[in-house]
């Protein structure tokens, strides 16, 4: 066997894990740890015949790994070294290491919460941080803690921070190697051009296969850059012993294997890769790695609750990952697309998956273990509150969870079948509808990539019609089709094993739309007048184009981009608003409204049947009752404020006069508008019994109404304390004007007031009145609140003027002395 760098530190991992449950193991690229570690460790006496069960983020990785270590042992993949992915297993008897992904470690320990059959679990390339992966470290933690003490837990990476993780792990041993990596060059090129990557990446392909030995593995977003890039190479004339190569994980596995075999004599490859190929995996003959420097990760947004695939630059921790593939087997060399100046504002690691994905499938695994909060788990990072809360609400919508957030049976069900609650949710529902096969073969397409990525038709009807062979505008994967086909097989044989084969036949189209409907009750959209869509969740959605589904008064979305004000929807089919009422009834909100029209002014009662925000129909409630119509004539008051009520100059008066009276007593009401709307449901409502509207509003008698707010004692208090009028020396009674509770005051004729000596006062004496003091024809010549000063000071400057302009009247020297008069003279 070869020397390897992990052999090394093998030692060392063997008495961490004698002495020790945990340890954190870090590797740089090509050391060997992912195939030595698992053969290494089979031996151990705390193993005790136990299973080793390692953790690979990826597929074609863990079906590499696998293969090696049994090739290693001179065995078959399936003996003592076999493996579990989606849709695909080989294990035996006899096998004692599995190498498994994420997913399948979550079910099994949900299957088995102590692990039983299991001595220890290695995650390897923990550096990912793929949502599953931090669910399964977190999971196997409380395992151990309370179930398992003997359970080994090992952390592998090649570039993650180790400190972190050694002390979530309990201060776990780190143990470092360093890899057997051959000198790499790195060069870097002009910026990528916005929105023309693959020009540029073609570009450097051809330099680098007439420049340099060897094959070249180039990193490339997403699966569309990899087929736009490999175009541009078939017309750029390479060489005949060229071969391109696509590496995704939407390959079948043949082809997944044929790109990473070695090339024939005389043979070179380009291999046109994803982040697959980053970690874990050896491409044979790889000289050369064209980086383009992006990648393609989900992000979910708690504001929508929907999930995009975001196009972001890489971190220099994928970089450098990336860079390390062209050093594995001999001296090479790395082309990145961006410039040296740019690569130190690269992000340094992956933002970790669990921290901008779609919460609710691990929400319903938490729930499913029987944790509801899942700050009682230990996490490297903990899933946000935001999106967990709505990852519960609709875990709750789907009816996996019950009001008091546990599961319930349909939960634990669609955990068990292993894909989104959405889509299991609708499994479940489509077996009540004998659409069961049907069902499953729409949840398996809706899980792949869009069949038809080119086509800007939305209707998932032309996706249906792809998978059977019936659409002939576009070439459609094969190998997607045949995933398709087998995960649809699989989920019937778990939902249905005794009916056998049971095609689906999707006699009516309308079938697709209300399937869709059940996965997504959020996503139902009404067609506005405009054209446009609201949704149920409320928010506005838009087709990119007319189409025919422009024309549907209802359409079932299950994919839609979350840019800007309203969502464009990708995915759709459209959907008969009764065939859902008949198959999910439930999902339909009936509700009787009595409440307040603002702009009619008037109490309104209706009827209405709504899905979510939409609603669908609305009809006159008969008959409702008396105390509703009341409630909301008090809403509609306390919303439109006290204009509503017929408010007299006399009950405004008796207002402002009560308000004064609190002002300087607080066991008075507070009559304040903000008060009396804040409270209008305690003093008002009971009078409003047999009204509906402001009309009939204008009956109430506000002054008995706020009278009423009074006791008999404060009632003679009022009047005796701030009156209505004012009794002055010349026999008048003048109203006082209350309009401004802080300055009370009456408008009254100078000459009236001839011998009185002090301001009059009111509320006990507390308060001054203010007097204006007018002319004979009624005009303002003086404002005081000191009447004593305003004869001794002001009179004689006034009686000048106003003897000049009323010589007739009366205008005495002492003001004191002189008789008062509401005439031009007094009377003898």
């Amino acid at each position: 066997m070869n020397q390897l760098p992990i052999d090394a530190v093998l030692p060392e991992v063997l008495r961490a894990l004698r002495e020790g449950t945990n340890a954190v193991l870090i590797a740089e690229p090509g050391a060997g740890k992912t195939t030595r570690v698992p053969l290494a460790l089979l031996g151990e006496p705390w193993l005790a015949g136990r299973k080793i069960i390692m953790l690979e983020p990826r597929r074609l990785a863990a079906r590499s790994a696998a293969k090696f270590m049994a090739g290693t042992l001179g065995e078959k993949v399936g003996e003592t070294v076999g493996y579990r992915v989606r849709l695909d297993t080989k294990v035996s008897a006899k096998t004692r290491i599995e190498v498994v992904t994420e997913g399948v470690l979550t079910r099994m320990l949900q299957e088995d919460q102590g692990l039983e059959q299991v001595g220890a679990v290695l995650f390897d390339e923990f550096h990912e941080r793929h949502l599953h992966g931090d669910l399964g470290l977190a999971l196997a933690l409380q395992s151990q803690m309370l179930l398992r003490e003997d359970l080994r837990l090992m952390v592998m990476s090649a570039t993650l921070n180790a400190e972190p993780v050694s002390e979530l792990l309990g201060g776990a041993p780190v143990i470092r190697s360093s890899g057997r990596m051959f000198p790499v060059e790195t060069r870097y090129r002009a910026s990528r051009m916005e929105g023309k990557v693959e020009p540029h990446v073609a570009s450097t392909i051809i330099q680098a296969i007439r420049e340099q030995e060897g094959d070249v593995l180039v990193f490339l977003p997403g699966v569309g850059e990899i087929r736009r890039t490999a175009s541009i190479l078939a017309q750029s004339g390479l060489p005949p012993q060229v071969r391109i190569a696509e590496l995704h994980g939407n390959l079948s596995l043949e082809a997944q294997d044929a790109a990473v075999a070695p090339c024939k004599d005389g043979e070179r490859k380009v291999v046109l890769a994803t982040s697959i190929a980053e970690s874990s995996l050896t491409v044979e003959g790889i000289r050369v790695v064209v980086d383009s420097g992006l990648m393609r990760v989900p992000r979910f947004s708690p504001r929508t609750g929907m999930t995009r695939l975001e196009t972001t630059p890489v971190s220099q921790a994928s970089a450098d990952q990336r860079r390390g593939r062209a050093g594995r087997l001999a001296p090479g060399i790395c082309y990145r697309l961006w410039t040296e100046l740019e690569h130190p504002y690269l992000p340094l690691q992956n933002t970790p998956e669990l921290l901008e994905a779609d919460l609710a499938p691990l929400a319903l695994e938490l729930s499913v273990w029987g944790v509801a909060d899942p700050g009682e788990l230990m996490w490297l990072d903990a899933p946000p509150e935001a999106s967990y809360r709505q990852a519960r609400e609709l875990l709750m919508l789907l009816h996996a969870l019950d009001g008091e957030g546990r599961t319930t049976g349909w939960g634990n069900r669609i955990a068990r079948l292993g894909l989104h609650p959405r889509l299991g949710f609708m499994l479940l529902k489509a077996e009540e509808l004998n659409l069961t096969a049907e069902a499953c073969e729409l949840a398996a397409l809706l899980s792949e990539r869009d069949l038809l990525p080119q086509e800007r038709t939305v209707d998932v009807q032309l996706r249906l019609d792809a998978l059977h062979g019936r659409h002939g505008r576009a070439e459609v994967d094969r190998n997607a089709v045949q995933r398709i086909r087998a995960q649809a097989k699989q989920w019937r044989q778990m939902l249905e094993p005794s009916r056998g084969e049971n095609d689906s036949t999707w006699n009516e189209p309308s079938q697709i739309g209300l399937l869709i409907a059940l996965a997504y009750p959020d996503r139902i959209a009404q067609r506005r007048t405009d054209g446009r869509y609201l949704l149920a969740n409320g928010r506005g959605a838009v087709l990119p184009e007319l189409q025919p589904l422009s024309r549907m008064a209802f359409l079932a979305a299950c994919e839609l981009d979350d840019a800007g004000g309203e969502s464009r929807i990708r995915l759709a089919a459209e959907l008969q608003v009764d065939k859902l009422e008949q198959a999910a009834g439930e999902q339909f909100q009936v509700e009787e409204a009595v409440e307040w029209d603002a702009a009619a002014l008037a109490v309104r009662a209706r009827r209405r049947v709504r899905l979510g925000a939409i609603l669908l129909k609305e009809t006159p409630l008969q008959q409702p009752a008396p105390e509703r119509i009341a409630q909301a004539l008090a809403d509609g008051i306390a919303q439109a404020g006290m204009g509503l009520l017929p408010m007299s100059k006399a009950a405004k008066q008796l207002q402002a006069r009560m308000l004064l009276m609190a002002r300087h007593n607080s066991s008075w009401p507070d009559v304040s508008e903000e008060a009396l709307l804040a409270s209008v449901h305690d003093w008002l409502l009971p009078h409003l019994y047999g009204m509906k509207n402001r009309s009939d509003l204008q009956k109430l008698n506000m002054v008995q109404l706020f009278e009423g707010l009074l006791s008999w004692g404060q009632r003679q208090e009022l009047e005796e304390q701030v009156p209505t009028h004012m009794s002055v020396p010349s026999g008048s009674r003048i109203p006082i004007d209350y309009s401004d509770p802080d300055a009370p005051f009456i408008a009254v004729r100078l000459q009236e007031l001839f011998g009185l000596r002090e301001t009059p006062r009111l509320a006990g004496g507390r308060l001054p009145l203010t007097l204006h003091l007018l002319s004979p024809s009624q005009r303002p010549v003086q404002v005081t609140r000191d009447l004593r000063s305003f004869w001794n000071e002001a009179y004689f400057e006034v009686k000048k003027d106003l003897k000049g302009r009323y010589p007739k009247h009366y205008w005495p020297d002492d003001p004191y002395a002189a008789q008062p008069t509401n005439r031009v003279r007094p009377r003898n």
